[in-house]
């Protein structure tokens, strides 16, 4: 096996935290000595052992004998500052580990100067491989240190090759593969928030849960748009059990009465600025991190879809295409209100990537800060 074997294997391993550690980052360790794995582990939730500590630890239960002189593959920087759990850096050092292997450098200043550390200390570091799927795997964690006022935003479409996420009667069941939908709930699961309309919640009264089938998952704070506070008292969202929030976003001016009936069945009730008779979603935005939500993914509806891109707060695109024709120009599109008037103007996605799921297509990208117009969009 190769580094990359051995990163790879780390990469894998931090996955599996993803959903999990926020607010802190997803990161995986493998220990390697003599060219085989003797100890491996990943960071499982906030304020539980890092992945260097989980690594070492279950190499020295197996084989304490072997750790001197080791190479440890960590998809992170090893942290170097006391915090909720000590230095992984003393740990690495401590344990007699020779050699050092980074994917990226941690973006967090208070968290970083490990790799120096380790070199100070006559270790070899070698920084910076395989750095762009690690940075990947921890891009909402990177946006939140560098921009801390406002959450990742990951917006989801799902729709048929003409460009329709639903039939003119409304019916959209289903226009993606099971294989589509189970990757839809884990991106649920992997995110702080889920965002949708009050269309879609009157439409389809879904649970916005994340159900994946053999696997325990951690449900995101469902957030609902409302302007005018016209939530049904007996939708899932309201009465369904969940460890996470549901958190409906209103204007000024609502009933009351209605509001204490929601809080009382558990539901938040938050207030934001309208413009032109639409919520605000910028300012929604910086509310919402201030709730410590650093991560939003939102599926709701072609009017939200439309405006989160005119408002400038998307940073990401998940696009599910399936391979179906709605054959006429009368369903509900994808996006739904005024466009660009020039094709300059268009969102113009970077770093694209493409996946099959079953017999649909799933494109992602992102984008760019210089392409995200915030042009009101609420």
């Amino acid at each position: 096996m190769t580094d990359s074997d051995y990163m790879a294997r780390a990469l894998e391993l931090a996955a599996r935290g993803k959903g999990y550690t926020s607010p802190n980052p997803c990161v995986g360790a493998v220990v390697v000595k003599n060219g085989r794995i003797i100890g491996q582990g990943f960071h499982p939730k906030a304020g539980a052992p890092h992945a260097e500590v989980v690594a070492i630890d279950d190499a020295a239960a197996k084989h304490p004998e072997k750790l001197a002189g080791s190479t440890i593959y960590v998809t992170l920087e090893p942290c170097n500052h006391f915090g909720k759990t000590p230095p992984c850096t003393h740990k690495i050092f401590n344990a007699g580990i020779s050699r050092v292997v980074v994917a990226c450098k941690d973006p967090n200043p208070v968290a970083g100067g490990g790799i120096d550390f380790l070199r100070e200390k006559g270790l070899e570091v070698v920084s910076g491989f395989m750095e762009q799927e690690a940075l990947t795997l921890i891009e909402d964690f990177v946006w939140n240190v560098q921009n801390d006022t406002t959450p990742f935003v990951t917006l989801k479409c799902a729709a048929t090759l003409d460009g329709y996420i639903a039939t003119r009667t409304g019916d959209s069941q289903w226009i993606t593969s099971q294989a589509s939908r189970n990757f839809g709930h884990e991106l649920r699961h992997q995110n702080d928030a889920i965002l949708i309309g009050s269309g879609t919640l009157h439409g389809d009264d879904p649970s916005l849960t994340a159900r994946i089938e053999g696997k325990q998952t951690r449900d995101p704070a469902r957030i609902i748009l409302d302007t005018r506070l016209t939530v049904q008292e007996t939708a899932k969202v309201v009465v369904q059990k969940s460890t996470a929030p549901t958190i409906i976003v209103t204007g000024p001016d609502c009933d009351p009465g209605k509001i204490l009936r929601l809080k009382e069945k558990g539901a938040q009730i938050l207030e934001c600025r309208v413009f032109e008779n639409l919520l605000d979603l910028n300012d929604l935005m910086i509310k919402l991190r201030k709730l410590s939500i650093t991560s939003l993914l939102i599926e709701g509806g072609g009017r939200v879809a439309a405006s989160a891109l005119a408002a400038g707060i998307v940073n990401k695109i998940c696009y599910f295409l399936a391979p179906k024709i709605m054959g006429g120009n009368d369903g509900i599109p994808v996006f739904n209100g005024s466009g660009p008037e020039k094709i300059k103007d268009v969102f113009q996605l970077a770093r694209v990537t493409t996946r099959q799921f079953g017999s649909d297509m799933l494109l992602t990208g992102y984008i760019e800060p210089q392409n995200r117009s915030g042009n009101g969009g609420r």
